[in-house]
């Protein structure tokens, strides 16, 4: 029995990354996924042909999770095509890296609406159809630096810190209508991103974790698989450290 059989999922910002590994784990268990994407057309069409192939509904969508609009749009599609949604992974987000001194106030701000606000927006755009459900898992992927903060990242911190307090006020206000809500909080993730860093910085970043390696897109997707089940219907409000150990 696959964990996420019959189940639909909107997974956002899913066309590389963590976000591309949580929708090929969840299609692998079962799952129906909708996806979103900002610009990558191309990357999109080849992972929603993917997904097809292993046996599920999906379909991506062009949509930008910053706009409040867009979201409920997008919500209101996916239940006409996919007929419920089960499961959201709140996963789009950007950087834009500088010290405080430099920062600039769009730079601050463009990162609150990516990564905060389209929680926000994502969640109250499911919210309706969750409530009618009366069940529903929402995953909102903060990061390690959301916990501990890291200096040159006053917004992005910000930002995932952010959702941390959002996420547990869902929790407390969604749980007794059989929604959950939790927080998957990466640490060090290897992607696309990471490969175009300076070996050397990325081997000292390695030999700093207790598990001497970075994350994989599938070590975030499982703990996702977890929290999206009923393996995990007695859990919400809370905030998974998927670190290796970094902040022990």
């Amino acid at each position: 029995m696959k964990l996420l059989e019959g189940k639909t999922a909107i997974v956002t910002g899913a066309s590389r990354g963590i976000g591309k590994g949580i929708a090929q784990v969840f299609a692998d268990q079962g799952a129906n996924v909708a996806f979103t994407y900002s610009s990558s057309v191309e990357a999109a069409k080849a992972l929603e042909d993917e997904l097809k192939a292993k046996g599920i509904k999906a379909k991506g969508y062009q949509s930008n999770a910053a706009s409040f609009v867009e979201a409920q749009k997008l919500a209101d599609d996916v239940v006409a095509e996919f007929g419920s949604i089960d499961i959201l992974v709140n996963n789009a987000g950007i950087t834009k890296d500088n010290l405080l001194m430099r920062i600039s106030e769009e730079d601050f701000d463009t990162v609150i609406e990516v990564n905060l606000k389209s929680v926000f927006n994502m969640t109250k755009a499911v919210q309706r159809t969750m409530l009618k459900q009366r069940k529903g898992s929402i995953i909102n992927m903060s990061s390690v630096v959301g916990v501990k903060g890291n200096a040159g990242q006053t917004n992005y911190a910000a930002s995932k810190a952010g959702i941390i307090g959002f996420s547990k006020s869902v929790a407390l206000e969604l749980g007794s209508r059989n929604i959950r809500s939790n927080v998957v909080a990466p640490g060090f993730i290897e992607t696309e991103m990471t490969a175009k860093l300076d070996e050397n910085v990325v081997k000292g970043w390695r030999d700093a974790i207790p598990l001497k390696r970075g994350g994989t897109p599938e070590d975030i997707a499982n703990v996702c698989v977890f929290l999206a089940s009923d393996m995990s219907a007695y859990v919400t409000g809370q905030t998974l450290h998927v670190d290796g150990g970094m902040l022990t």
